[in-house]
């Protein structure tokens, strides 16, 4: 009886042995597992998920990664491609526009010279009208497609109170048309960040267009000494859906025809250019854009 005893516990022992050491093996394989797929996503490589370990269910599971990381990286591949693409489409679409632009505007110049009726001068101005925006709205795809390539000014130590009333103040005349009179709080201490001026004063710019466009009629500005710059307007035409996706390039709220929905998207890439932060976020019927720089 003690011998089958002994039998017994001797197998058992063994059996624990063999289970812990096929739990050691699972949980090296299931690391190198882990190891390896957390690399192939942070580096663009062919190589795939292999182990030292031969048990089949995890070899399966290797294999199965792999044909998901395969598929995975085709995908990759075709964003990447079908970006540049876009990159290059952008770069060209506004240079072939800005050309003849240029021409047109530069025979409307010629044609308000000559005597015309009053009729034709009335079409001449509505043309010159919709030539001024197609022009707009080509200089901000150029715009966007330099950004897109890299290309940036050197960084300089910038007074943001300065650059910040200059924007308010080029604006004047539209917020006079509109019927908006700006609040505007600007902390007396001189806020000196190390920026890009010309990226900065364009992307006040293309936020304070952003609240002509969609202002109920307000409009408030504030400066603070941490660098934040609180832009904010009641716009009861926009939702939290349509703000989450203002920056997001080429997106117009009701499918605005005068805008090319680049606006926002060219201020967050120039924002985080300079090393800051652009968030929006809506409250009450009220828009809220602010920048951490």
């Amino acid at each position: 009886m003690e011998i089958w005893l002994l039998v017994l516990v001797s197998l058992m022992a063994v059996l624990i042995v063999f289970l812990l050491v096929k739990i050691y093996l699972l949980k090296k394989s299931a690391k190198e597992i882990v190891t390896a797929f957390r690399d192939r996503l942070m580096t663009d490589t062919n190589t795939l998920i292999d182990i030292s370990g031969s048990d089949r269910q995890m070899k399966r599971l290797a294999n199965n990664i792999n044909t998901e990381l395969r598929v995975l990286r085709a995908q990759r591949q075709r964003y990447l491609q079908g970006d540049l693409e876009l990159k290059e489409a952008v770069t060209n679409i506004s240079h072939d526009l800005r050309t003849p632009l240029t021409a047109i505007c530069g025979y409307l110049d010629l044609l308000e010279q000559e005597e015309t009726s009053p009729v034709a001068d009335r079409y001449i101005e509505i043309i010159r009208n919709r030539t001024e925006l197609m022009k707009s709205l080509t200089d901000e795809l150029f715009s966007y497609s330099v950004l897109l390539a890299g290309e940036s000014n050197e960084k300089t130590e910038v007074v943001v109170n300065s650059v910040l009333e200059e924007s308010i103040a080029a604006y004047y005349t539209a917020f006079k048309e509109r019927g908006i009179e700006p609040d505007i709080e600007l902390v007396e201490q001189k806020v000196i960040r190390v920026v890009d001026r010309f990226a900065l004063s364009r992307v006040f710019a293309n936020l304070v267009n952003n609240a002509l466009k969609y202002s109920d009629g307000d409009f408030h500005i504030r400066l603070f000494e941490n660098g934040e710059i609180l832009f904010r307007n009641t716009a009861s035409n926009l939702d939290e859906v349509s703000v989450g996706k203002l920056f997001d390039r080429f997106y117009t709220v009701n499918n605005a025809h005068h805008s090319t929905g680049l606006g926002l998207a060219i201020a967050r890439m120039l924002v985080r250019q300079m090393g800051g932060e652009i968030s929006a976020y809506y409250t009450g019927n009220t828009l809220s854009v602010k920048i951490c720089l």
